[in-house]
């Protein structure tokens, strides 16, 4: 079944002495967009978890946060960068001065900008690390893709029921058509009998006529080719490959379709199944736009 877009996973867990954290969510998007917030000591991990994700998810905004406290192991030691904080202070007092605002500097409101101090974690193997974050992200992965599969599923469902009301209407346009044509000669048979008067009807020409009429309204090429997209549509949303873009092309096709059978065919009955399954083919549309 084809998978939505949307999805949300999340796991928790202690790895060698540190405790990881890995949030995956993602919603629609044309393409695979990815982004991530790690802590800066670990930037380098932007790159793998991408590869990661990229290997499971082939389109949507996809965030990831992934946060690592230290409960144990290698030390760390924490140091303050001098020529910032030099900076920093010359800066404050400056505003002071010059507009007037009251100095009240203290090490509690300096101690809030973590870019005045330098982080340094001794010995850390960056391997091992990734080691123990992939295990968190894969977990997290798993749950993320279950959502998307249930989504999915539930969007899969939803949209066969709606492909298959369509098809229903198909059989029922096809006799009104039909209809049509008999209608048209009974229509022209009387026109004629009307002006003609005691002259007699030339059947002939009239058979002509009802002929070239039935062959402008022939819709059989565009409700072939209607059946033919909804069973193609069924096809990409039973499948496990992602299709989204694909079945929003077809849609853009059927509805082409269903245009055209719509100016051939100018009866009530027919334009209202054409405007019914045209309001079909839009809700279709939009639930496509959630399709991986």
């Amino acid at each position: 079944m084809a998978n939505s877009m949307t999805g949300y996973g999340r796991h928790q867990g202690l790895y060698h002495g540190r405790d990881i954290t890995v949030e995956i969510k993602a919603v629609n998007h044309r393409y695979f967009d990815f982004s991530c917030r790690a802590p800066r000591a670990y930037g380098f991990l932007e790159e793998r978890l991408k590869k990661l994700v990229q290997s499971c998810v082939s389109r949507g905004k996809v965030d990831v946060y992934v946060a690592i406290a230290q409960v144990e192991g290698p030390d760390v030691s924490v140091s303050l960068n001098d020529a910032m904080l030099r900076s920093y202070l010359q800066a404050l007092h400056r505003m002071s001065e010059d507009y007037g605002v009251r100095d009240d500097i203290s090490v509690s409101v300096l101690a809030q900008n973590s870019e005045l101090f330098q982080i340094v974690r001794q010995d850390e193997d960056a391997e091992a690390l990734w080691a123990d974050v992939e295990l968190a992200a894969r977990c997290a992965l798993d749950a993320f893709l279950a959502m998307r599969a249930a989504e999915g599923e539930r969007l899969t469902q939803d949209l066969l029921a709606r492909a298959d009301t369509i098809r229903q209407t198909l059989p029922v346009i096809e006799q009104a058509s039909l209809r049509t044509c008999e209608i048209y000669r009974e229509n022209l048979t009387l026109l004629l009998q009307e002006l003609l008067g005691e002259l007699p009807l030339d059947e002939g020409r009239v058979i002509t006529e009802v002929a070239l009429y039935a062959d402008r309204i022939n819709i059989t090429e565009e409700v072939v080719r209607l059946r033919s997209h909804l069973e193609e549509l069924e096809k990409l949303l039973r499948s496990s490959t992602p299709s989204g873009r694909k079945m929003d092309f077809l849609l853009q096709e059927m509805n082409r379709e269903i245009n055209t059978i719509g100016s051939k065919s100018q009866i009530k009955d027919i334009s209202m199944l054409v405007v019914e399954n045209k309001a079909e083919l839009e809700k279709i549309r939009e639930q496509v736009q959630n399709l991986e």
